[in-house]
């Protein structure tokens, strides 16, 4: 990823303009709380950044700016600055940066730090969007693959599992807006989600599964809680997904070779 025109900081830059749509206007309703929050989260990444790129001399990254605006946006509420720089310093540092950077980490930095405030701060409310909010994720999604940095296969995979439940009339419409916006910020993460074509599919279903599960069986889980959980097993079971893809292929390609 560091020679010729798709390197690591194009596709985290094109990653950034895709998010675009959804960000401006999560920024238009949030106003000024929601400023001064994303440029917090922003402060204290970029400052993790900073030191392990003096440490390890490598150049600055893009992708600080992803895990800062998904953390801004998705992070429980009514934290103290102080819980906020615990949860980003530890899911920056444990879940990206002592491997190497975005592009070898296991999980998504994001994930790992909203999982981590969750988690360790259970009173902390989740947050709501409005309505066009959810709505700005359709663009992004869109935007993403048209420059091809989130995968088809694996977004289509998702919205069919969902239309399935929503065709079952499952009781998944609290969840949809939250869904769409995680699907944007975590799950389609190229570095993170499955690799694979027919893994791509699983991973999209799998999260849309996971969703419809505790959206149907987690009765006091927030949107935004259900649909992050679900991020976080889909990408934990990613290299296996790929790793069936493998098999699978291996498989039908010695029924016909022998």
């Amino acid at each position: 990823m560091t020679r010729g025109l798709w390197d690591r900081e194009m596709v985290a830059m094109l990653l950034l303009l895709a998010l675009m749509p959804m960000a401006l206007t999560w920024l238009w309703f949030g106003g000024a709380e929601a400023v001064g929050r994303l440029l917090f989260v922003l402060l204290i990444s970029g400052l993790w950044h900073v030191i392990f790129m003096l440490a390890r001399a490598q150049p600055p990254s893009f992708a600080g700016a992803l895990t800062g605006l998904a953390v801004a946006m998705l992070a429980p509420q009514e934290l103290s600055l102080l819980q906020l720089v615990l949860g980003i310093s530890f899911g920056s540092v444990m879940a990206e940066l002592i491997f190497g950077g975005w592009g070898r980490n296991v999980l998504n930095p994001a994930t790992v730090t909203i999982a981590f405030l969750g988690f360790g701060f259970p009173a902390a409310p989740w947050p709501d969007f409005a309505l066009p909010v959810a709505w700005a994720a359709i663009p992004a999604l869109a935007l993403g693959m048209l420059l091809g940095v989130m995968s088809a296969r694996l977004i289509a995979g998702a919205l069919a599992v969902i239309l399935i439940a929503w065709l079952a009339d499952l009781p998944i419409a609290p969840v949809l807006p939250a869904f769409g916006v995680v699907l944007a910020l975590l799950v389609t993460d190229p570095v993170t989600s499955a690799s694979t074509r027919t893994g791509g599919w699983l991973n999209g279903a799998l999260y849309g599964a996971l969703v419809t599960l505790f959206a149907f069986g987690w009765g006091h889980g927030a949107p935004v809680q259900v649909a992050v959980s679900a991020a976080l097993l889909a990408a934990l079971a990613a290299p296996l997904l790929d790793e069936i893809a493998i098999a699978l292929w291996t498989a039908r390609r010695r029924r016909r070779h022998g």
